[in-house]
């Protein structure tokens, strides 16, 4: 695309950022897309087991998922578990023995950093708001299968006789009331309706510098984490 169909704005309210036109900066993230995604699952290989192995008849606690069964972190060649639980700390990092699987895990795109979402909930999220949350650099890294159960059970612990109070939905802008209504104060009330509002964050905004096609809302402490739990 020709820049100058896609020029800057004047030098007002948000320089020096974007550097480059939206249209430049998105062409060159969906160019690069590939190759990220490649280099972050040769990581992920590299680390951890990422087969699906799911435990017959073990399901997570709202019953949606199976479980998956076995430790996933690899470890260095010719160590078992038993021989690395004879070294001391001081042999492992002499030795430089620690499982890769334990150290810090990189952004899938660490440059750019900020939330990435898992499909099921971005699929979700675009069903009940019409909010996107697609990203074009960049998608979510980690096998469904090694993910929680979408959307994940609630249980209160003011509540406990209650059970999953979620009905098995995503609580969102648009259902939070009618699922919450006589079970939460008016306070917890007005807290969850904010925990739910779209807020302008850096990847999802109305600017340039941002990281979905179209201008967004943004979004909501409870998209990175769904019903309570962490997802992002």
């Amino acid at each position: 695309m020709d820049a100058g169909a896609d020029p800057l704005p004047p030098d007002t309210t948000y320089r020096p950022l974007p550097t480059l036109p939206f249209s430049t900066v998105k062409q060159n993230d969906e160019a690069m897309k590939p190759q990220v995604m490649e280099r972050q699952r040769a990581l992920l290989n590299q680390r951890y087991d990422l087969s699906d192995r799911p435990i017959p008849d073990v399901m997570m606690s709202g019953g949606r998922k199976a479980v998956q069964a076995g430790v996933r972190v690899k470890l260095p060649e010719g160590m078992t578990w038993e021989s690395l639980a004879e070294l001391s700390p001081e042999e492992i990092r002499n030795r430089n023995l620690l499982p890769e699987g334990f150290k810090p895990l990189p952004h899938v795109k660490q440059t750019a950093g900020g939330q990435v979402f898992p499909e099921p909930q971005i699929d979700a999220i675009q069903q009940m708001e019409q909010r996107e949350l697609r990203r074009f650099d960049v998608d979510f890294d980690l096998p469904e299968h090694l993910t929680p159960e979408f959307p994940p059970p609630i249980f209160l612990t003011t509540r406990p006789e209650l059970g999953d109070v979620s009905r098995g939905q995503l609580l969102t802008i648009r259902n939070f009331y009618e699922i919450m209504n006589g079970i939460l104060t008016p306070v917890q009330m007005e807290g969850l309706r904010l925990l739910l509002t779209p807020f302008p964050q850096e990847e999802f905004n109305q600017t340039e510098d941002r990281k979905v096609a179209q201008q967004s809302l943004g979004v909501t402490c409870l998209d990175c984490h769904s019903n309570f739990h962490s997802n992002a």
